[in-house]
């Protein structure tokens, strides 16, 4: 059986019973950094084999995790802070899993984005989590345009040499926002700074952070549903095909063409 382990995020303490006794029957243990993960267990007195599951051989890992299981080894894997699979890796290892019918389950746990939402203060009713933006300058641009119109709270993470520039991008495309920059969550020094993109965070960026971007509240709320969606919901309203494109594509802040092409581009074979 295979056990995906959430870890604390700074507090050692944040680390449930359960999670414990897993990691203490686990035969073996695959994890992101084994001198990181020796440092909890050894807070903790456990001593078991380590094995590496990172980004850069997080495929052969899970090919190894699975024939770890199907001998009848009990594995947990875990990643340097919270949830494997969360902006850190694991979801190869779940879909690996998955399609070859070996059990997993998750011990939930510590979570930096949730545990941000809260300290940030800003609506919770709704979010999206959108994780660390892409390196390259094209994907970045394209994604935030995308989240550009979405009317809940939006939630990144920003390592603390890329803070400035995130933040600079965010401002770029969604204009004028509140915010709140997140850090050493459960740490000593942790805070919860609230900012506008405009004037960018002040002070030395130190720590990981958690960008919390208020959403369009100006938007459709129509925008919530996927472009296809969008159109019908129009064309049930009685519009022609031509005037339910056309208020579409202004509620979504994008060309009429652009949403034509992306409707071709998601539209199953038979309907083009």
């Amino acid at each position: 059986m295979v056990y995906f382990v959430a870890t604390p995020i700074g507090n050692l303490k944040d680390i449930t019973l359960r999670a414990l006794e897993t990691l203490k029957n686990a035969d073996v243990i695959f994890c992101e950094d084994t001198r990181h993960t020796l440092k909890l267990l050894s807070a903790y007195g456990i001593k078991k084999p380590l094995r590496a599951c990172h980004k850069f051989n997080e495929r052969e890992a899970a090919e190894k995790i699975a024939a770890c299981s199907k001998e009848g080894k009990t594995v947990a894997v875990v990643s340097d802070a919270g949830m494997p699979a969360i902006s850190d890796p694991g979801q190869l290892v779940a879909k690996y899993l998955k399609e070859a019918g070996e059990p997993f389950t998750v011990l939930p746990g510590a979570c930096a984005f949730v545990s941000a939402l809260v300290l940030s203060a800003m609506p919770s009713d709704g979010f999206l989590f959108a994780g660390f933006l892409p390196d390259k300058q094209k994907e970045r641009k394209e994604l935030l345009e995308s989240l550009k119109g979405y009317p809940k709270t939006l939630i990144f993470y920003s390592a603390p040499q890329d803070v400035d520039k995130d933040i600079a991008d965010l401002y770029g495309i969604f204009g004028e926002r509140r915010a709140c920059a997140v850090r050493e969550i459960t740490k000593i020094y942790e805070e919860s700074i609230p900012f506008s993109l405009s004037e960018g965070l002040k002070g030395e960026k130190r720590g990981e952070y958690v960008l919390l971007v208020e959403g369009d509240e100006k938007t459709s709320p129509l925008n919530a549903l996927s472009p296809k969606e969008h159109v019908q919901k129009y064309l049930d309203e009685g519009l022609s095909k031509m005037d339910a494109l056309k208020r579409a594509a202004k509620d979504r802040g994008v060309s009429k063409s652009s949403l034509y092409h992306e409707l071709l581009d998601t539209a199953d074979p038979e309907e083009k």
